[in-house]
């Protein structure tokens, strides 16, 4: 364990650079095909979608441009499916961020959702911010929090309000020792200074500034009910800690990268796959993100979701599977690849990158 000089916050090698055979999505996917779950399918997600009369999966439109603009950040979380970390160096660069820009101007999809790493440290986060702004597009940034005292980065809350951009940010909770035991010794201190920072350009106050929480759980369950969570976590964090914010999204740990070492390590990972499999729910199953997002990487390839990215399952079934290549209707009717991780978005009220699903 070392320390960030820029940061002061715990940083933990990658799986990618502790050469750890998980970070290939490839091996990801076959541990989690090995896992022994008590299922009458077998554990076999494409069954459970047929008995509820949704397989094939398809996407219904594009609502959604979620661009992931590298694996850079200032973090090594214990649960990131990015594997993102200080030691990673895969950033889009301008070109790609371009041909971004040129899809976008082309069709009317109305949100970009710019994520990471910590996608504000990318090359291209800027342009990406203005230039989506400029078309009249609602955008998102998934921000870390801790990025936002760094020195190169403090003009990033003006930055954000200027261009009217929603802020969803991580905190898995509303007390100190759960964040920074998902997180890292000192986050939890730092993401709050982060927080009333935004709270005073008039994030989380002016309703043109939407802000955001996201907590998902410590440990190997599944979240707790969204709308119940929200409200205590409104209350508590005005109470503790003045600060105030718009909503709460409640999202399920993806058994994959590091969170899928962690499972492993720490005896978790069948009862965990057992719960997802056994909370397989239809109803989120039918409103899973996939259906109406596109999700871009660094390089310009498209995948059907954030996770599938990382796992280099890209669209398949003749779809366009490069930004050069981009096809709205193809895509937006484009059958979505699955496999067993899928069990992650589907168990319980469901998950997905705007929160619970029901």
């Amino acid at each position: 364990m070392s320390v960030s000089n820029d940061s002061a916050l715990r940083i933990l090698p990658t799986l990618h650079r502790a050469g750890n055979p998980l970070a290939a999505g490839e091996e990801q996917l076959r541990v989690l095909d090995a896992v022994a779950v008590d299922d009458e399918r077998g554990g076999d997600f494409d069954a459970h979608l047929a008995a509820s009369e949704l397989f094939p999966l398809r996407a219904t439109s594009i609502e959604v441009f979620q661009v992931n603009v590298g694996r850079i950040c200032n973090q090594t979380c214990v649960h990131c499916h990015v594997d993102a970390g200080p030691d990673r160096t895969e950033d889009m660069t301008l070109d790609t961020a371009r041909r971004c820009i040129d899809v976008l101007a082309r069709t009317s999809i109305p949100t970009v959702d710019i994520t990471g790493g910590a996608p504000e440290m990318s090359q291209s986060f800027r342009f990406l911010v203005e230039e989506a702004h400029k078309l009249g597009r609602h955008v998102i940034d998934r921000c870390n929090l801790t990025i936002l005292l760094a020195p190169r980065y403090r003009d990033l809350p003006e930055f954000l309000a200027a261009h009217d951009v929603e802020v969803v940010c991580s905190l898995p909770h509303y007390r100190k020792i759960g964040t920074d035991k998902q997180r890292g010794d000192g986050v939890f201190e730092r993401s709050l200074e982060a927080l009333r920072r935004l709270n005073e350009v008039g994030y989380g106050r002016d309703e043109r500034l939407r802000l955001v929480l996201v907590t998902n759980p410590v440990g190997a369950f599944l979240p707790a009910g969204q709308a119940s969570l929200e409200d205590e976590w409104k209350r508590e964090m005005k109470r503790l800690h003045g600060i105030d914010f718009d909503a709460l999204y409640t999202i399920t740990n993806m058994p994959i990268s590091r969170y899928l070492g962690w499972l492993h390590e720490s005896g978790n990972l069948e009862r965990y796959m057992q719960t997802l499999v056994s909370a397989f729910n239809p109803t989120a199953a039918s409103g899973v993100m996939c259906r109406n997002t596109l999700s871009v990487s660094w390089t310009g390839h498209l995948y059907d979701c954030d996770f599938n990215q990382m796992l280099e399952l890209g669209t398949g079934f003749g779809a366009p599977t490069h930004i050069d290549d981009f096809d709205l209707d193809a895509l937006a009717a484009r059958r979505i690849v699955t496999r067993r991780h899928c069990f992650g978005c589907t168990a319980g009220s469901g998950s997905s990158c705007g929160g619970s699903l029901g």
